[in-house]
């Protein structure tokens, strides 16, 4: 099932920007907008069905289509993380422990009927659901994890989003150094790739009295938005000249 695309540099850098403008704009919808976090997770988990639908029925690679899925697992990932830490009260360090434990019981089912979490050799639709259900839960707690960092960790955004990026350069050294097996480290970047674009959203709508840049939600969404669709289109068109070789 040729519909993931291939794990390069393009793709970790279209994941964090995705997974940034995920943080922005699930707090535009839930904070800048008062929709509150309850009211947009039901929103921007309904989105996320109906673009996990489209992707399920194509049958090849289709680079805007994957990344709207990866943009709303993100969105949606935002306000279920918020509403669960901050409305139900849970608290970052609960909300982030209850996620982990979900997150592997999600990929130890993957791996007990599939037999493998590797991306590459996904060939079932089962195996592409559990991706995504992954994809959904490891933002989900990225977003928690983040928001440790820059709210309760001491570090602040500046040093949650170093600490995060540090931790991912760790990764690419023992992928590029070492032969430990690719699946545990793809799938520790790319839950490390969420905090870190978290963290970095956090930077961009703050305002300077709280380490961030001060551009707020609306702005930082619209220059990340138009980021990822050059992105897209840039990713689109390699993948036609691709199928044209």
């Amino acid at each position: 099932m040729k519909k993931i695309p291939a794990v390069a540099l393009m793709f970790w850098i279209m994941k964090i920007c995705a997974t940034t403008l995920g943080e922005t704009a699930g707090d535009l919808l839930s904070m800048t907008m008062s929709v509150g976090y309850g009211v947009s997770t039901v929103i921007l988990l309904s989105f996320f069905v109906v673009t996990l639908a489209v992707q399920l029925i194509t049958k090849t690679y289709h680079p805007g289509v994957y990344w709207l899925v990866i943009l709303s697992t993100s969105t949606a990932g935002t306000t279920m993380s918020d509403f669960m830490d901050r409305s139900m009260g849970l608290g970052y360090v609960k909300g982030s422990a209850l996620l982990i434990a979900l997150l592997c019981t999600v990929l130890f089912v993957w791996r007990s009927m599939e037999g493998t979490l590797a991306v590459d050799k996904i060939a079932t639709r089962r195996g592409e659901v559990f991706y995504w259900a992954a994809i959904l839960v490891s933002n989900t707690l990225g977003t928690a994890f983040g928001d440790f960092l820059a709210d309760s960790s001491g570090l602040g955004f500046g040093g949650g989003a170093a600490l995060v990026g540090t931790l991912i350069l760790l990764i690419i050294v023992l992928t590029l150094k070492t032969k430990i097996s690719r699946v545990p480290l793809f799938w520790a970047a790319f839950v490390l790739t969420r905090p870190f674009g978290a963290t970095m959203g956090d930077v961009l709508t703050k305002g300077h009295d709280k380490g961030g840049l001060g551009l707020g939600t609306v702005g930082s969404s619209a220059v990340l938005g138009v980021v990822l669709v050059i992105l897209i289109i840039m990713e689109t068109r390699n993948v036609r000249k691709e199928a044209l070789a």
